[in-house]
C-alpha cells in the first residue's frame, strides 16, 4: 500500500512519463512512422498457459516478446501481477525493463475487479473503485489505455444491461481522464459479445475516453464480421485473436484480410495486439504464426 508521500511521487512520475499517447488515442488514426498500415503488439494472454505453470514470470514479459518474437509492444494482463497494482518497486522494475529493451506498454487487460454493471448500486461503484488502482498502474507504466469488462447480470436485459454498464464505465472513465488514461472494453462474453449492445453501450457512456478494443473472436451468436464493425467506430486498440492456422498460414476460423480490411476502412492504424489462444500449435507457435499473418496481411 502507497503512502501519501509515495503516492504523490507515485503519480508525478507517471505523469511526466507519459506524454505519447492522450485519453482520446489521437495517433490512433495516424499512419505508423514506418508508413505501415498498423503496428503490432503482443498480448500477453498469449503466453497464458507457461504464465499459470510459473514457467516464465511477468516481469521477463517484455523481453521475451523482444527477444523471441521481434515484437516491441506487449499487453499486459492484470491476472499475472495482481497483488502488485499498488507496489511501486515493483512497477517500476517491470518500466525500467521496457524501457532498457525499447518496448512500448500498450495497455492492461483487467479482470476479476468487479461488474462494472452490477444491478446493485454499491457493488457497481465498488467495482468502479476498484479499477482506480490499475489506472493509476497503467498511467506510471506509460500505458494508454486499461481494457475492462461491460459485465452485466448473467443474460441481463439488454436495455436494463446497456444503462447500468454506461453508468459504470462513465464513472470510471471520468476518473481516468484527467490521468490520460483510456477505459476500453472488449466484446468478452455476456451483452458485450454482443456488438450492437456494446456500441450502443459506449456511446451512452459518452465520455471520450471510453471506447473499445474490438477482438476478432468472443462473439457468440453474433456475426464477427459485423461485430468488429460495429465496435471500430470507438476503438482505441484492436486484438487479433487467432486458434490455429492452414498448411498455408491462414488462420482457420476468422479471414484475417477481411478482418483487417474491417479494421484500416474505420480508418484505424495503431496497435494490433497478438492474442494466441489456440491448442494444438504451442503458445510459442501461434504467436509466431499470428505474427507472420499480420505482415503479410500488411502486404
Amino acid at each position: 500500500m502507497l503512502n501519501q508521500h509515495s503516492r504523490r511521487h507515485f503519480l508525478s512520475t507517471a505523469s511526466a512519463a507519459v506524454t505519447a499517447m492522450t485519453v482520446t488515442n489521437a495517433n490512433a488514426f495516424a499512419k505508423t512512422e514506418n508508413n505501415k498500415p498498423f503496428k503490432i503488439s503482443l498480448a500477453q494472454w498469449s503466453l497464458n498457459k507457461p504464465l499459470f505453470k510459473k514457467e516464465i514470470d511477468n516481469l521477463d514479459f517484455a523481453k521475451i516478446a523482444k527477444e523471441k518474437f521481434g515484437i516491441d509492444a506487449v499487453e499486459y494482463v492484470n491476472q499475472f501481477f495482481k497483488d502488485k497494482a499498488k507496489d511501486e518497486k515493483y512497477l517500476a522494475e517491470m518500466k525500467k525493463r521496457t524501457n532498457d529493451l525499447g518496448v512500448t506498454n500498450v495497455l492492461i487487460m483487467i479482470d476479476g475487479e468487479g461488474a462494472l454493471g452490477d444491478k446493485d448500486e454499491a457493488k457497481r461503484t465498488q467495482a468502479v473503485e476498484n479499477h482506480y488502482k490499475w489506472v493509476q498502474a497503467a498511467k506510471f507504466l506509460g500505458c494508454h489505455s486499461i481494457r475492462v469488462n461491460a459485465q452485466t447480470e448473467k443474460d441481463g436485459d439488454y436495455e436494463e444491461g446497456k444503462k447500468l454498464a454506461a453508468d459504470g464505465l462513465r464513472r470510471l472513465a471520468e476518473y481516468a481522464k484527467p490521468l490520460d488514461v483510456g477505459v476500453i472494453v472488449e466484446n468478452h462474453g455476456g451483452l458485450s459479445s454482443n456488438g450492437k449492445w456494446l456500441a450502443e453501450t459506449i456511446r451512452l457512456a459518452n465520455v471520450a475516453n471510453c471506447g473499445t478494443l474490438p477482438d476478432f473472436g468472443n462473439f457468440y451468436e453474433y456475426d464477427r464480421y459485423q461485430g468488429v464493425t460495429d465496435l471500430m467506430p470507438h476503438a482505441k486498440a484492436v486484438s487479433a485473436k487467432s486458434y490455429d492456422f492452414d498448411e498455408n498460414g491462414n488462420e482457420t476460423k476468422i479471414d484475417f484480410p477481411r478482418m483487417l480490411k474491417i479494421v484500416l476502412d474505420a480508418g484505424y492504424h495503431s496497435w494490433v495486439g497478438i492474442e494466441y489462444e489456440g491448442n494444438r500449435l504451442s503458445p510459442d507457435e501461434g504467436i509466431m504464426a499470428t505474427k507472420k499473418l499480420l505482415e503479410k496481411c500488411m502486404g
